[in-house]
């Protein structure tokens, strides 16, 4: 099983962020469907991609993809697959699934036929009746989309967005994920100064301070993979090590987040000390409408409260200070994530550009509004 389908899950609207991250990591032939980006690799890349990809939310292995009109061609077609060489004699195996116009519309029923399978295909190779699933896990999905059944395995665990740094959370959090690719679609780049002025619990800059000092985002945390039996748990040290010996520890950053709240200030704060970034990061509490910036071609990048967070009226007078605030500060840039479909009015300018994306189920729009290139 050394060279295997890799399938890379995003949130809707950032196919493109995980396709140019791919690329610069000198992948090809990427194929790209809605909310995923598919392509050939290796089990080293497996590693290389849990560890590096800033935008993703999972890796999976696809296992198998086939017809399936019945439960017996389901239960017939899952057995072929050779599962004594994909799950350990202990190995902790969860089916999971979704179905959506196939003729095998019961999910709990397709899981179950995928499981009897796999067991019967297990007890060729082990001689048990019951399987005790105590030691590493395999979580398992079986997608049914218009009679074809595609089976993956997630090599994550839990999501990509999970870092392993905000130990605390405060207030509706944005997703490490989605904060990474904001700064992605920027145009800030490491000499430049960041702000963001409702930087809450400090997910936007601790991820651009990341991106910046070249932290791979899933180096302090570990995957299920690292335990599958036929994976070579020495090519997650390595590529951990190859990560660790890429980190620019001598760059000066010139990052400042604020807000309101004194709370969100000091979880701020400790979520960057996690990380070693305190030093990186200028947390300050202050209210945007008291916010003084230089006017040096700066970046604001910033996740304002909205809607579904605080009410209606605070969050129209909130981006009508953030509109004020950027025309104070000409030669910036600003970038900025609602789900409320008013912003650019109450901002008081249409945005250079627009696009939609997913803050897990909410629906927001990226406004991005694009200062002059510094001289």
């Amino acid at each position: 099983m050394e060279n295997v389908n890799i399938v890379v899950t995003v949130n809707f609207g950032l196919e493109a962020v995980a396709k140019r991250e791919l690329l610069n990591l000198g992948y090809e032939n990427l194929k790209v469907y809605d909310g995923r980006v598919e392509l050939e690799g290796t089990l080293r890349d497996i590693a290389i991609l849990n560890l590096r990809l800033r935008s993703a939310e999972r890796i999976l292995i696809k296992i198998a993809s086939f017809e399936a009109y019945s439960f017996e061609e389901l239960f017939d077609r899952t057995y072929e697959v050779d599962w004594t060489k994909i799950i350990s004699e202990k190995g902790n195996f969860i089916v999971q699934g979704r179905s959506a116009k196939s003729k095998l519309f019961s999910v709990s029923d397709s899981q179950r036929i995928v499981e009897k399978a796999i067991i019967k295909k297990l007890q060729t190779k082990y001689d048990i009746e019951t399987f005790s699933k105590s030691e590493e896990r395999y979580k398992l999905e079986v997608s049914l989309f218009k009679d074809i059944a595609t089976i993956t395995l997630d090599t994550s665990g839990d999501g990509l967005h999970k870092r392993g740094y905000r130990e605390v959370s405060y207030k509706a959090p944005i997703s490490e994920t989605i904060a990474a690719s904001m700064v992605l679609l920027s145009f800030w780049n490491e000499d430049r100064i960041l702000c963001d002025p409702f930087c809450g619990s400090g997910t936007i800059p601790i991820e651009a301070a990341m991106i910046g000092k070249n932290i791979a985002p899933g180096i302090m945390r570990h995957f299920d993979s690292e335990k599958f039996m036929f994976i070579d748990e020495e090519i997650f040290k390595e590529e951990r090590a190859r990560c660790y010996g890429e980190i620019d520890y001598e760059k000066e950053l010139q990052i400042i987040a604020s807000d309101i709240s004194y709370q969100a200030i000091n979880v701020a704060k400790q979520n960057a000390e996690i990380l070693g970034l305190d030093e990186d990061i200028k947390f300050f509490v202050k209210d945007i409408r008291e916010l003084d910036l230089p006017d040096d071609y700066g970046v604001i990048i910033t996740n304002p409260p909205y809607g579904v967070r605080i009410g209606g009226d605070e969050t129209e007078e909130l981006e009508r200070e953030l509109g004020k605030l950027y025309r104070s500060i000409p030669t910036w840039s600003l970038y900025a994530i609602s789900s409320d479909d008013k912003f650019e009015r109450n901002f008081g300018k249409k945005a250079d550009r627009n696009r939609k994306l997913y803050n897990g189920r909410i629906k927001t729009y990226y406004y991005q509004f694009l200062g002059p290139r510094p001289k």
